[in-house]
């Protein structure tokens, strides 16, 4: 066998990223994404593409955040290690949107694997696998319930102060990771972090409180590069078990919908149980899969 090649692609090579069969549909998900050529990258062998991947940042942006589009085929995981070794761009998080249910299709799950076992040759490991929901207006508007009221905010420092509670008892993965790393803080910033970069306004944030002004939680209505989307729900801690995130995510849905959204995404960990059952509840379906990895190491620095 041949060695394999790797390139990184540029406007007049990048018909070679589409030469890959795509039994896991990544071409059906990304089809908006806006990939730039020069952070496609594809290994070769013979000739013949043998795995791609694809770097991803907000438009505008000069460097990547993110590898967003990776897959391999069958018997290539070190061509597909080596690819994302070598590139010359660092990034610490790998996110694969799969069909839904995509471990009952025995060549899905094969090229899944296959893609896996690459990313972790290539020095990323396992963080969290997630459903990916799409709401339109034809799965219904879900009815207010009318326990909350819910007011703008402008005092960053009342969302932070809500962020370091909500986390101080988490069932999501990346806070976790972030807590492990840096403490509450550290987790909270980062969601502030991701609040900020949405390009949606800054008076979109709303705190959610009883009727007699008692603090319960935080929904942050967005949209990101891709479109309307549910940003953050959060409760806190002492005011859990009521059922609240619902009464959050139905008027985060209300507002974007109120903004113009034609249609709202949305995420959460599959083994946040409890908000996966609100998101079927409101009417969310899932239409994708996805299963997050986290670099272990410095994967690629040029």
């Amino acid at each position: 066998m041949t060695d394999s090649v790797i390139r990184t692609l540029d406007d007049n090579t990048g018909h070679l990223f589409d030469t890959l069969p795509d039994p896991l549909r990544m071409r059906e998900r990304h089809q908006t994404a806006g990939f730039r050529a020069d952070w496609k990258r594809v290994a070769l062998r013979d000739g013949r593409v043998v795995a791609r991947a694809a770097w991803w940042a907000a438009p505008g942006a000069t460097e990547p955040i993110l590898i967003n589009w990776f897959d391999v085929a069958e018997g290539e995981e070190e061509a597909g290690a080596e690819l994302l070794r070598g590139a010359p761009w660092r990034v610490e998080e790998l996110e694969l949107d799969l069909p839904t249910g995509w471990r009952e299709a025995a060549a899905v799950r094969t090229a899944a694997e296959t893609s896996f076992a690459a990313a972790r040759k290539a020095g990323f490991e396992l963080l969290v696998e997630r459903y990916n929901y799409r709401w339109t207006p034809e799965c219904g508007l879900p009815e207010r319930p009318g326990r909350l009221v819910f007011t703008p905010e402008p005092d960053d420092g009342v969302f932070f102060d809500a962020l370091r509670r909500i986390h101080s008892v988490t069932l999501d993965a990346h806070a976790r990771r972030a807590i492990e790393q840096g403490g509450v803080d550290q987790a909270a910033q980062e969601e502030m972090d991701f609040f900020h970069w949405m390009p949606s306004p800054r008076a979109w944030w709303q705190i959610a409180r009883t009727p007699d002004g008692e603090p319960v939680g935080i929904h942050i209505p967005g949209r990101n590069p891709g479109g309307p989307c549910v940003g953050f729900i959060g409760v806190l801690p002492e005011r859990r078990g009521h059922g609240y995130a619902y009464d959050l995510l139905v008027e985060c849905t209300h507002f974007l919908v109120e903004q113009g959204a034609e249609f709202v995404a949305a995420a959460t960990d599959q083994g946040n149980t409890p908000m996966a059952a609100h998101f079927a509840r409101a009417g969310y379906p899932v239409v994708r899969e996805r299963v997050n990895f986290w670099a272990t190491a410095a994967v690629s620095a040029g």
